[in-house]
């Protein structure tokens, strides 16, 4: 175990919560979630426990953290390539917006997680600050898309979190699980993985090309 020394400047504490918030993303990427504890948080960056807990109460902090930093980083790059696109063609936008979508797959299968057991494990005062993360650029970000789909500024929220679903059940489908793939081929179900960026970009043209109608 590496030698711990407590954080005592704001750049110190800033630090350890990035080093807290990648090894759990680490662990993510080659263990199912409910495997993930607070202990083998600790062990990944070679703490105690009561070293972790000097940061954080629950995993889920962690994980909520780290979807803020995701969230940002979708939408800023979304509003970036959006903003620019040369088309007002509904399948082109969606094209843009699906390859963004893609960039930030990982984002989406945190998704899965977010309501039933992220968002329901964290205090009162860590929700309200990943939630004014999101209010506090709504307004921008209509307008920006508005502007750029050809929407109305009121639908985009409605919109966004419609394409933000879809990608989550592509992404976070059942059928990316190793053991439910192996379960469908014990039944002589040959399974069959959605293509996450094709199935984006139908789904997107569909929606820009609805409410547009609307």
């Amino acid at each position: 175990m590496s030698d711990f020394v407590r954080a005592r400047s704001a750049e110190q504490k800033e630090q350890r919560m990035a080093d807290i918030k990648s090894a759990a993303a680490r662990l993510f990427e080659t263990h199912p979630y409910h495997q993930i504890t607070l202990t083998t948080i600790a062990d990944e960056l070679g703490w105690s426990r009561a070293n972790l807990y000097k940061y954080v109460t629950t995993k889920e902090e962690i994980f909520l953290l780290l979807m803020g930093d995701m969230r940002d980083a979708y939408t800023d790059d979304l509003l970036r390539e959006l903003a620019g696109a040369p088309s007002d063609d509904a399948a082109t936008l969606a094209t843009c917006w699906a390859r963004v979508a893609a960039a930030h797959e990982t984002y989406f299968r945190y998704g899965d997680l977010l309501y039933t057991v992220i968002e329901t494990n964290v205090s009162l005062e860590k929700l309200m600050d990943f939630k004014r993360g999101y209010y506090d650029g709504l307004d921008s970000m209509c307008r920006t898309l508005a502007s750029a789909l050809g929407v109305r500024a009121g639908d985009v929220p409605e919109l966004t979190n419609t394409v933000y679903h879809h990608a989550v059940g592509l992404a976070g489908s059942c059928l990316n699980n190793p053991l439910v793939q192996q379960a469908v081929r014990q039944l002589g179900v040959e399974p069959t993985r959605p293509n996450f960026t094709s199935g984006m970009q139908d789904f997107i043209t569909m929606c820009i090309e609805w409410y547009r109608r609307r």
